[in-house]
């Protein structure tokens, strides 16, 4: 294992981890081997741009590795933590050894800080921001206020993205894809039925809407929608039933509903005491 110290300084350094933890002028920078280095077990990301790398490659062997790399010591040499980029393009350029600054954090703390690097990336499309947010809040149980802490965004801008994951999967490759944005995303988040955002997805993609557009047209079915809705309310009532209910409730002096069926049908009479009940049979009676 290899491993020489260096009292160079880290300027900002990779900024704040965990909200507490931070790389700073005091900080010891050890020269690690490449090879001694593990990588991260909790990385979410498992496909790298090559060419992203390269240029950061060619980068390093002109300047060096400006930011050093985060890793736990352990007894198989060190757990890397944070920096995989800067360590997949180092060993690019060809080196063998890359600055380090050690953590003694906890697997569940390693977890974290490699979801929220991740999340951390400029070239993150909102469906991969909303999978790491879940992934945040599945693996290490966070509520989301607590996550919103986290990342530094608000509350309802988390579940924002966190719905996004409601979307039929044809829907979320779109926005993956950049053919629908995250505007147009939420505005379909607005129609309940799958199929009906699916195709106004496609309307979205073969008419170019804006997301203004879109937002106009999910206000109009929602609108058809709760019409239909209070209609099948109201239903329909045979006139001649409506009048003979009339007629009753004015002989009797009480409410009556009449209701029709199909093998049988039944008189409903309303009566609110025993001496009710008894006037109103007296009148059947004399009928």
């Amino acid at each position: 294992m290899s491993v020489t110290k260096s009292n160079k300084g880290l300027g900002k350094g990779l900024g704040a981890l965990l909200g507490t933890e931070t790389i700073s002028d005091k900080d010891q920078v050890l020269n690690i081997s490449i090879n001694d280095i593990r990588p991260n077990p909790y990385q979410p990301r498992k496909v790298f741009n090559d060419q992203a790398i390269a240029e950061l490659s060619q980068s390093i062997i002109e300047h060096g590795v400006i930011q050093p790399i985060i890793v736990k010591k352990t007894l198989r040499g060190y757990i890397l933590i944070a920096g995989e980029r800067r360590l997949r393009a180092s060993k690019l350029a060809g080196l063998d050894t890359i600055p380090a600054v050690e953590r003694d954090f906890t697997d569940e703390q390693i977890r974290e800080v490699a979801l929220i690097e991740n999340l951390q990336r400029e070239d993150l499309n909102p469906i991969e921001i909303a999978d790491a947010y879940d992934k945040l809040i599945r693996e290490l149980d966070y509520t989301q206020e607590q996550l919103a802490k986290r990342v530094g965004k608000s509350r309802p801008q988390i579940a924002n993205f966190l719905r996004l994951l409601q979307l039929p999967e044809e829907i979320k490759d779109n926005v993956s894809r950049g053919t629908i944005s995250y505007g147009h995303a939420r505005a379909l988040l607005g129609i309940e039925s799958k199929q009906h955002q699916k195709l106004l997805a496609e309307r979205i993609i073969q008419e170019k809407l804006s997301v203004r557009e879109t937002e106009e047209i999910v206000q109009n079915l929602s609108n058809v929608s709760r019409e239909t809705k209070q209609k099948k309310k109201v239903r329909y009532r045979d006139p001649n039933i409506v009048s003979l209910e009339k007629q009753l409730e004015y002989v009797l002096g009480t409410g009556v509903k009449i209701v029709p069926g199909k093998k049988k049908s039944k008189i409903e009479i309303e009566y609110f005491t025993d001496e009710d009940l008894e006037r109103i049979l007296k009148i059947l009676d004399t009928n």
